[in-house]
């Protein structure tokens, strides 16, 4: 991939999931991602221990949570990750401390990087109206009837609001979403230092 060395050097990058759904690829390229551009990658969840990524559905690999969402303070880190996965959003969207994170790192100008089911999370959040986003394309309807406009892309970067949101559709947006998601990370680290 090719992400400069020193990009992301010193920031701490949120990977916020529910302990069971996160679509493993989602979490784990995103993930290398950060890692290979000099940033630091934090598991937040909704419970301590492990979480229970999937592949489709099927149970895959496990990965150790850094820290619950509920004592996390976003302004520790330069933006948030939401990966995607059917089960790992519907759980997010259904917790108080989650959500609060999400609209807290929204509202404060971070970037907010989504993809494929995590637009739920966001939508929960109150985080879409008026921005413009690309999903999995079932949540358009929901996305639409939150107040956002929906683009069937790639990638997607939205300015219209307190800080970028990026979102992509799927596993095979991967490389371009880590691309963009990591460009737009660099810039708000820059911006805070």
């Amino acid at each position: 991939m090719g992400w400069p060395s020193t990009t992301l050097t010193g920031g701490s990058v949120a990977f916020l999931v529910a302990p069971y759904g996160v679509e493993q690829a989602e979490l784990t390229s995103p993930w290398q991602a950060v890692a290979e551009s000099g940033g630091t990658p934090r598991l937040l969840s909704t419970a301590t221990g492990r979480v229970q990524a999937v592949r489709r559905r099927a149970f895959a690999d496990t990965f150790a949570v850094d820290g619950l969402v509920a004592e996390a303070d976003p302004a520790a880190f330069v933006g948030l990750v939401l990966p995607g996965g059917v089960a790992n959003p519907d759980h997010l969207r259904m917790n108080e401390a989650a959500v609060a994170f999400v609209r807290a790192c929204c509202t404060s100008g971070r970037p907010v990087a989504a993809i494929c089911h995590a637009a739920w999370t966001l939508i929960e959040a109150d985080a879409v109206r008026g921005r413009t986003l690309t999903s999995w394309p079932s949540l358009r309807t929901d996305l639409l009837n939150a107040g956002a406009h929906w683009v069937d892309a790639e990638v997607h970067v939205c300015r219209d609001g307190p800080g970028p949101l990026i979102t992509s559709r799927k596993p095979a947006d991967l490389p371009v979403f880590n691309d963009t998601f990591v460009t737009e990370f660099s810039h708000a680290a820059k911006r805070r230092k």
